[in-house]
Order: C-alpha cells, then structure tokens, then sequence
C-alpha cells in the first residue's frame, strides 16, 4: 500500500489516517499553509506550523481545534513519521514529510525556491515521492530577483507621488502584502485593508517582525491616503471603493504579470511579477534536489509540467486537485470598506 492516495477529500495518508489540505471535512487535517485553497473550515482537528496557527484561526475562527508543530521536530501519528519543513511559500507555509517503513514521501503544498526576507527560507526534503505544484510550471515564468522588482515598485510609487496619484498595491492578503510591507514601508506610510491588518496583528501577536502599517477606516481621508501606499486584496480590485480614490494608479503584484497580456485583462496601470510561487527553474531545483523517483504534479500547468519531467528521465503523473485560488472573495471584504 502507498503511503499516500488521492481520494475524493484529498490527499490521504492511509496509514496514518490522516489527510494533508483536505477540501472535505476529515478527523485530522494535516496543514501546509493558510491560504483559502489548502485549508477548509470544518474539520475535526488541524496540525499545522507555530506560525500558521494564528492564521487559521482569524480566517476560520478562535476556537479552532488546533495543534502545532515547528520546523523539523518529529512527532508519530498512528506509526507514521510526520514533520514540517520550511516551503518558503508565505510565513509558516511548510512541507509534509512522511516515513512509514522506510518509504519518504514529502507533500510539498504551494512553495517557492527564492528566499523572501520574511518567510522561513525553502529547504529541499530528500524522499521517494514527491508532491509538487506547477502554477507557472511553463519556461515562460521566470522571476527577476525579488530586489530588482522592489526597487521597480519603489520608482512607481515615487512616480505617482510626484503625479500626485494614489499608489494602489493589489496583493494576496497573506503572503505578498507582508512582502510589500517589509520592503516598502520605509519609503512612506502604508495603509491596508482590514483583512491584511488582521492577519498581521496574529502575526506580529506570534513574533513576527512585521513594519507598522495603518489600517483603512472610514475615517481616513482619500486625500491622507494619497501620501502613501495602499494595500487591498483582489476582492477590491475593481469595487466602487477603488473609483472612489483620487486620482488611484493601481498596480498589480502577481507571478501572472511575467505575461502583459495579465495587466491589460486586470485594467491595471502597471504589473509586477512578484509570486510566492515557483517560477520554472525554481520548480526543477526543488525536485532535483528532493532525489525523488517519482513526482506527482498537481494544480497548475500539470499537463505540460509532467511530460517534460518524463521527457527527463523523472517519472512523473498528473494528479487533480482543487488547489489553486489562494485567496477568496468574501462579504466581509467586499463591505469592509464600502464607507471608506
């Protein structure tokens, strides 16, 4: 028997009896990371990171039955070796490793190879089998170092100041809006949006090192919000809030922009190909390094993915998900500021 399958709820692990990111309601929940798409309300309990923990509990609620694990500790769940390891995808995004008898098989959820300055750095897993993603898993996507695409943020936020426009970042909630937050807030002030403002106060509550940012009220004047830079999730990216702004020029930050046709469907005035995924290279790396013998390659360009893998020499499958959409439209977002 394989130490994982793929059923109905999700990726199962029968020895343990346990599922990693289920999309059904299971007994336990093993957790990569807190984006929308890998964890569901509505499970028995969860087991995740230290850091995913205050994550999970502001998006699914404070009576969460939740357990935690840090980095690289092992711990047996029905005989079989389990423990996290860093993904380097959003702050507490983590690798499952699995051991029963000697099989190594490492569920690697979303991750990217580049270290961000704010998420705990990628760290190759040896194992037999392997489960990666390919969201940009085309030769097309290949990221610019993450400095050169600050700094080219950086010089369009400056631009926009001195236009007297309003610089709207259009980030994920959890993962390129703390990015932003850390390498742009000693240019201005940054204004967020209450669903970033909330993820970052668990965090910092969790001793993350976060830069202090101000949270959009109604009270806030648009011509305050002109002098600095504002962040929304996408939910707002085309709501009557945004048109309300004075004079917005609206960026946004996604692996999607590495393609203009992107910014031109998004009507945005600029994009910038910031991803907390992997682009191309960075997906071979990772499974290179891994030594596995076989891949399964999930949500993404999975297709294509897989066949230049067997076209390698590594064997590889398709695996159908229902991974993908990190973030959610919700009523709260949506309405949080339709006063503001």
């Amino acid at each position: 028997m394989a130490i994982i399958e793929f059923t109905s709820k999700g990726i199962y692990c029968p020895q343990g009896r346990f599922y990693i990111d289920p999309w059904q309601p299971v007994d336990l929940a093993v957790t990569t990371h807190g984006h929308a798409d890998h964890v569901k309300w509505g499970n028995k309990a969860y087991l995740c990171h230290d850091l995913t923990k205050p994550i999970l509990k502001q998006r699914l609620g404070l009576d969460l039955p939740v357990e935690t694990l840090p980095y690289g500790k092992q711990i047996l769940i029905n005989g079989v070796k389990v423990s996290l390891h860093p993904a380097g995808h959003v702050i507490g995004s983590a690798q499952i490793r699995l051991e029963y008898k000697g099989e190594i098989c490492v569920v690697s959820g979303d991750y990217k190879v580049e270290y961000d300055g704010i998420s705990t750095a990628f760290e190759p897993v040896r194992c037999h089998s392997f489960v990666s993603e390919s969201t940009f898993g085309l030769p097309i996507y290949k990221w610019q170092p993450q400095q050169e695409i600050f700094k080219e943020i950086s010089n369009w936020v400056s631009d926009n100041h001195d236009q007297q426009k309003t610089s709207v970042l259009i980030a994920y909630s959890l993962g390129k809006a703390q990015r932003l937050i850390k390498n742009l807030s000693a240019q201005c002030p940054i204004y967020v949006h209450s669903s970033i403002a909330n993820l970052n106060e668990g965090l910092i509550k969790a001793g993350v090192d976060l830069p202090e940012t101000i949270r959009i009220t109604p009270e806030i004047k648009k011509e305050t919000l002109q002098q600095g830079i504002v962040i929304v999730p996408p939910a707002l990216a085309d709501g009557k809030w945004m048109k309300s702004l004075q004079s917005a020029a609206t960026g946004i930050c996604s692996g999607w922009m590495q393609v203009r046709a992107g910014r031109r469907w998004r009507s945005a005035d600029a994009g910038f190909a910031l991803s907390d995924h992997a682009d191309w290279q960075g997906l071979l790396q990772a499974i290179h390094e891994t030594g596995a013998e076989k891949v399964y390659v999930t949500h993404g360009f999975v297709s294509p993915f897989t066949k230049y893998l067997n076209e390698i020499g590594i064997t590889a499958s398709e695996v159908q998900t229902r991974y993908g959409e990190e973030e959610e439209e919700t009523a709260e977002t949506v309405t949080n500021l339709k006063e503001a």
